[in-house]
């Protein structure tokens, strides 16, 4: 995140380039063919590998996608893997991120924290983001990317904008979850700082996500509205 708690203790992306570098080479893979497989420029990947430039999640994915590893090898400089492996159904696993710790990545948009890095294969990828873009026409071109995302408000005020949809108003506590597919872009639109913890499903198939309580700060459901009396039948 921009800013962080005394102690606490963000990895940075200063080593993702070179395990971007490390895995294209051992998959025998060119600048020019991980181009073509990502659907971005060689000069991207070249800038990407050379660390002048931070990754948004949705290009995150797409040069996972083509290097088929899972999103925390390149954070962990792992070796890559051959598929994914499906997990057991009770595994035992788990990743405990105090708070401001995690894999932090840098945009003009965003400042990205990724908690639990060191899970490899995991349904969803949870994010903190801090959210730096106050216009859409500062933000630029709208993200998209495979699966759906779960977000919620931590703090401040957020327009989401998406391509099908008019823009969507959201303030501290409240939530919205949608199909990541849709172009989208969230936009602090609040006097102050605006974070989200936003949820996203990999792109794997059959995947089903529960998601937990996630924060105690959201407004209280309202309550159902009762349901009315029945009329009476005019007397004759």
């Amino acid at each position: 995140m921009a800013s962080r708690k005394p102690g606490s203790s963000a990895e940075r992306d200063g080593n993702l380039g070179e395990s971007l570098r490390r895995i294209r080479k051992e998959r025998g893979m060119t600048l020019i063919e991980a181009g073509e497989k990502t659907g971005m420029p060689m000069s991207t990947i070249s800038k990407i590998e050379n660390n002048k430039m931070s990754l948004s999640y949705d290009k995150l994915v797409r040069i996972c996608k083509a290097l088929e590893v899972d999103i925390s090898q390149l954070f962990t400089g792992g070796t890559p893997m051959s598929g994914k492996p499906a997990m057991p159904a009770s595994s035992g696993r788990r990743s405990i991120n105090r708070a401001g710790t995690g894999y932090a990545i840098n945009t003009p948009n965003y400042s990205h924290l990724y908690p639990a890095a060191d899970l490899l294969n995991k349904r969803s990828v949870p994010i903190f983001a801090e959210i730096h873009a106050r216009s859409i026409e500062e933000f630029g071109e709208l993200i998209r990317h495979p699966g759906e995302e779960f977000a919620i408000v931590l703090e401040g005020t957020v327009d989401l904008y998406t391509d099908l949809y008019a823009p969507v108003r959201l303030e501290t506590g409240d939530s919205i979850y949608f199909d990541s597919g849709m172009a989208h872009a969230y936009i602090n639109v609040g006097a102050g700082k605006c974070r989200v913890l936003s949820v996203c499903t990999s792109d794997e198939p059959g995947s089903e996500v529960t998601y937990a309580a996630l924060v105690d700060t959201a407004p209280a459901a309202a309550a159902p509205a009762q349901p009315k009396a029945p009329r009476k039948s005019p007397k004759k």
